[in-house]
């Protein structure tokens, strides 16, 4: 089969196209035609090494973890799932390829009216707006301040915080305010005299962060929340050293959870924004977008 692989760690001219063995399910696993396949910000950070301590990495390696697509194996053990079942969710063995293996018990069966790309830009970001709103214990209320508003991740924490009764301060590039204020938060584009500007927004303060952005705004948010209590970052790594939690990884991948938002997104009442698209091959300019970051919503690899 066809898949990205790096040999070493570097920047994105160590991804390349190569032939790989097609993988066999084994036992709880299914094997998935890959249709898409999300691009995210730490796909970039474990090519470079930069995650060695946290995702450990063997090479060589195939990027990425998120997956849309068809399922054509079952490996023992699997009752409910088939071959043809139409499926998104997380790859055990990499995404950026035309075949994955998949743990069946995080997959959830893709409704008929959500599209493939769409279907690919969901698992990750759902699960991490989902995971965060939890640590932070948003509540119907109170006010929550959330940098990156605008990318993939932060798209669905918006909504979700405000299906919650939150308000959302939501901070984003000059390029991107209007779309901020679509998704039901009041906008605010990022940088300069930031904690002056929030506070003229919300003289009472905000109750939680969640920081998706990684851009340096985790001093602005100590200053904000007056401690680190009730920060969550899920991109800046110099988050211990601050006393800040990150959020290190999906420990409760749920294919239920999942299931119910896919069915939001096909019928409209969850916006699942895709940037930008890109060809397997193209890997690399997609991993080049994604490490420049300020993207709106998800980027996305076409695969079958």
């Amino acid at each position: 089969m066809k898949a990205i692989v790096f040999d070493t760690f570097g920047g994105t001219e160590v991804l390349h196209e190569a032939q790989t063995e097609v993988p066999e399910p084994g036992s709880g696993q299914v094997r998935v035609r890959i249709q898409a396949a999300g691009v995210n910000p730490v796909d970039g950070k474990i090519r470079s090494g930069t995650m060695e301590a946290i995702f450990p990495t063997t090479l060589p390696a195939i990027p990425g973890g998120e997956i849309a697509g068809i399922v054509d194996a079952v490996g023992e053990g699997v009752d409910h799932l088939k071959a043809g079942d139409e499926v998104l969710g997380w790859s055990d063995t990499g995404a950026y390829a035309q075949y994955a293996l998949a743990t069946a018990t995080v997959l959830a069966l893709k409704p008929a009216d959500l599209d493939w790309t769409h279907a690919a830009a969901l698992p990750v970001a759902s699960d991490g707006a989902d995971r965060v709103l939890n640590l932070l214990d948003v509540k119907d209320g109170e006010t929550l301040l959330i940098h990156g508003a605008s990318g993939a991740l932060g798209t669905i924490a918006v909504q979700l915080a405000v299906g919650r009764g939150a308000r959302v301060i939501g901070t984003a590039g000059p390029a991107n305010q209007d779309y901020v204020t679509s998704l039901g938060a009041t906008a605010l584009v990022y940088g300069e005299n930031l904690v002056e500007r929030v506070r003229a927004l919300a003289p009472n303060g905000v109750d939680a962060v969640l920081d998706a952005a990684g851009k340096g705004a985790l001093e602005d948010s100590i200053t904000l929340r007056g401690g680190t209590d009730r920060i969550v970052t899920t991109a800046d790594f110099r988050a211990r050293e601050l006393g800040v939690v990150f959020a290190e990884g999906p420990a409760r991948r749920s294919a239920a959870r999942l299931a119910e938002l896919a069915r939001q997104a096909a019928d409209g009442t969850l916006a699942i924004t895709v940037g930008a698209t890109y060809p397997l091959p193209d890997a690399a300019k997609a991993q080049q977008a994604s490490d420049a970051g300020h993207s709106r919503g998800k980027l996305v690899l076409t695969v079958g």
